[in-house]
């Protein structure tokens, strides 16, 4: 894959930038565990400024965006949540965007409703500096996940933006 081709993919799997070059400038990668640990290093070197980069391309819990089955599937467990648990998750959202001024970043995928509204609650709780690392903790975890299933399957995810 060509470099402007290789960037948009990894634009669609995390909206850094700074993280994309990281992994790009690494390239190739002997096999997937040293992507792996390219993510994790990338992850680990954001900024606060890369990492307001990636939280930006990832929706509220519970409210993927039309057109973007990436998260649809990954926010699954919320999708047959009762319409009470749904509108908590809106309040704990909101609650948490403003204590924090970012959305509320988990790694949604094989978690229930009520695991992320738990998650959420809990992590209202944090000071700023704990929660930017719990918010790096989850978008490590998403982006190894959306890497493995690019491995796996080949294809870039979906979404994929330049």
């Amino acid at each position: 894959m060509d470099e402007d081709a290789a960037r948009a993919v990894l634009r669609g799997i995390c909206a850094s930038g700074a993280w994309a070059e990281h992994l790009l400038g690494r390239r190739p990668y002997a096999g997937p565990e040293a992507l792996y640990a390219a993510n994790d290093a990338a992850t680990a070197a954001l900024t606060a400024a890369g990492l307001a980069e990636a939280m930006a391309g990832h929706p509220p819990i519970g409210r993927p965006g039309p057109g973007d089955p990436v998260s649809a599937r990954e926010q699954r467990g919320m999708a047959g949540a009762p319409e009470a648990l749904r509108a908590e998750m809106l309040e704990l959202n909101l609650a948490y965007q403003e204590r924090f001024g970012h959305v509320f970043l988990i790694c949604a995928t094989g978690r229930t409703a009520e695991e992320m509204r738990d998650a959420a609650r809990a992590r209202l709780g944090n000071t700023p500096e704990a929660e930017r690392e719990a918010v790096r903790t989850e978008l490590g975890r998403i982006n190894r996940i959306r890497l493995a299933r690019l491995v796996e399957e080949g294809q870039p995810e979906e979404d994929a933006r330049p």
